[in-house]
C-alpha cells in the first residue's frame, strides 16, 4: 500500500513510519525538517522537505498518489500555541486543510489523523475520559486539533472520505526532542543526564496518562487496517502524577536530585487519562509496555545518543 505520512522525520511520524515499512508498505514522507531529522526516515522512503502549509504539496499528491495520509506534522506545544496562537492555527487548522483538498481532489481513500486526547477534553468531567467526553479544550493547541477533526467530518460527508482520529494521550520515548517545550519526560532524562535540576511547573501534582511511542506507532499500524471511522483514544488508562515521574526518573537514572518547583504553565490542565477501551474494540489495539518499562528504554536511548552516562 502506498502511505504518505506528514511529520515522518519527527519524534512519533518516525516511529510510525518505521512500523510501516517494516510492515512492506511503499511510504512516502513529508516533513520540513523544522523539528524532525532526516536521520529517522527509512531509507526506503521517497522523501520530499516541505511544509504542510505551502500549496505545492498538492503536486506531490498528483505526482505520487497515495492510498492512505497519516497526518502527524504539527506545532505540537501547549505553551508555544498558547503564546502564539496565530501560528498554532495556520500549521495545524490551515495545514490540514491543504492535506485534506489534495486527498480528495487526487483520489486518497482513508485520512488518520493525530489528534490529542489530554489537551482536546480538557479538564475532565469523569475519570478515565472516553470518546463521549464532552470536548472542552483549554489551550489554542487543543482548539486547532478540535477543529481539524470537525473538518475531517465534513469532508466524510461531503466527498466520502474516510477518516480515524487517533486521540494520544503524552506520548514519550526514544527521539523525542528534549530541548523543546514539549516533552517533560525527555526534558527531565536530558537535565539529570547532565547533572543539571529540572523544575516542575506548578505543584506537580498535575496528572498524565504517558503512553510509549512504539506503542502509539503500533496504533497506526492497526488503524490503516482497520475500518472504523471518527475518533480513538490512543491511552494506557493510568494516571500519574509529574512528582511521581520525577521520583522514577530520578531513580533510573541514579540521580539523587530534589524536587524544584515553579510557576505553573497557563492553560495547563490539573489532570488527565484516558479510556482506550474503544481502540481495544475496534482496532485491536491496547498498550503493551509498562510506563517503568518505557522510561528504561528511553534512558537508555538518551544517554547512548548523548553520549552520557549513568554514575
Amino acid at each position: 500500500m502506498k502511505i504518505l505520512i506528514t511529520g515522518g522525520a519527527g519524534f512519533i511520524g518516525s516511529h510510525v513510519a518505521d512500523i510501516l515499512t517494516a510492515d512492506k508498505n511503499n511510504l512516502i514522507v513529508l516533513d520540513n525538517l523544522s523539528t524532525g531529522k532526516k536521520d529517522n526516515i527509512p531509507s526506503s522512503a521517497e522523501f520530499y522537505e516541505k511544509s504542510i502549509t505551502d500549496p505545492s504539496i498538492a503536486e506531490i499528491f498528483k505526482k505520487e498518489k497515495p492510498g492512505v495520509v497519516i497526518h502527524h506534522a504539527a506545532q505540537v506545544s501547549v505553551p508555544a500555541s498558547v503564546k502564539d496562537p496565530f501560528k498554532d492555527m495556520e500549521i495545524n487548522i490551515k495545514g490540514t486543510l491543504q492535506l485534506l483538498e489534495a486527498s480528495v481532489k487526487h483520489g486518497v481513500k482513508k485520512f488518520i489523523f493525530a489528534s490529542t486526547g489530554g489537551a482536546i477534553y480538557g479538564e475532565h468531567d469523569y475519570f478515565p475520559a472516553d470518546e463521549n467526553h464532552p470536548l472542552q479544550p483549554l489551550s489554542p493547541y487543543g482548539i486547532s486539533k478540535l477543529c481539524a477533526e470537525k473538518y475531517l467530518y465534513s469532508y466524510y460527508n461531503t466527498y466520502g472520505l474516510k477518516y480515524t482520529v487517533l486521540r494520544y494521550s503524552n506520548v514519550y520515548g526514544p527521539r523525542q526532542d528534549p530541548f523543546g517545550e514539549a516533552g517533560v519526560i525527555a526534558i527531565f532524562l536530558m537535565k539529570m543526564l547532565g547533572k543539571e535540576q529540572p523544575v516542575i511547573n506548578g505543584t506537580g501534582k498535575q496528572t498524565r496518562d504517558f503512553v510509549y511511542v512504539k506503542d502509539v506507532a503500533r496504533a497506526n499500524l492497526q488503524a490503516v487496517k482497520s475500518d472504523v471511522i471518527g475518533a480513538v483514544n490512543i491511552s494506557t488508562g493510568r494516571e500519574i502524577t509529574i512528582n511521581e515521574t520525577f521520583s522514577l526518573l530520578n531513580n533510573i537514572t541514579g540521580s539523587d536530585l530534589p524536587e524544584k518547583h515553579g510557576p505553573a504553565l497557563a492553560g495547563e490542565q490539573m489532570r488527565s487519562v484516558l479510556s482506550y477501551e474503544k481502540a481495544k474494540q475496534n482496532i485491536s489495539w491496547e498498550p503493551s509496555v509498562s510506563f517503568e518499562d518505557g522510561l528504561k528504554q528511553t534512558f537508555e536511548f538518551f544517554r547512548k545518543s548523548y553520549g552520557l552516562n549513568k554514575t
